[in-house]
């Protein structure tokens, strides 16, 4: 929904953060479920490398697109770990470096806490609202986004947790 939205800035956002999501989505993946070839991983590294590119590029705007940057090399890390750990070992932990693994969990986990206070005001303003229907479609709504947001921080604390 947040694709269809009238504003491009709100597109481009919108389209690095579904990339993040279905690939964080391919990632966690059991590997009882579904084992990825070898080859995988370094895709998924090359992929979120190459997602990180713009956002390293717009991160010069603001704080918002360095949390991309931060995901995105988060990804690349996870992905390299995946790459380099047993197949039998797949989601059993025991690999990656602890101090960085430690680091990115401790982040997430601060943006999860800080994204979801920031959730509930919005959530509170726009149910009192009296009925008017604004010209603003529901992918412009900002606690769609923080939803959005909030639901992927979590995601990515799981996903570390298990690393």
């Amino acid at each position: 929904m947040r694709m269809r939205s009238g504003a491009g800035g709100h597109r481009g956002t919108a389209g690095g953060e579904a990339l993040m999501g279905f690939g964080m989505a391919a990632m966690a993946v059991p590997a009882a479920v579904f084992t990825p070839p070898p080859w995988a991983w370094p895709a998924y590294a090359v992929v979120f490398g190459a997602a990180a590119v713009p956002a390293l590029w717009a991160a010069r705007a603001g704080a918002h697109h360095i949390h991309h940057l931060v995901g995105a090399g988060a990804m690349v890390y996870m992905s390299v770990v995946m790459a380099g750990a047993p197949t039998h070992a797949h989601g059993q932990g025991g690999s990656g470096v602890p101090l960085l693994t430690g680091a990115l969990l401790l982040y997430f986990a601060g943006y999860v806490l800080l994204t979801g206070v920031r959730l509930v005001p919005v959530a509170a303003m726009a149910g009192s609202g009296a009925g008017g229907g604004g010209s603003a479609g529901w992918g412009d709504r900002p606690e769609l986004a923080r939803a959005c947001r909030l639901s992927m921080g979590i995601a990515m604390v799981a996903m570390l947790l298990t690393l």
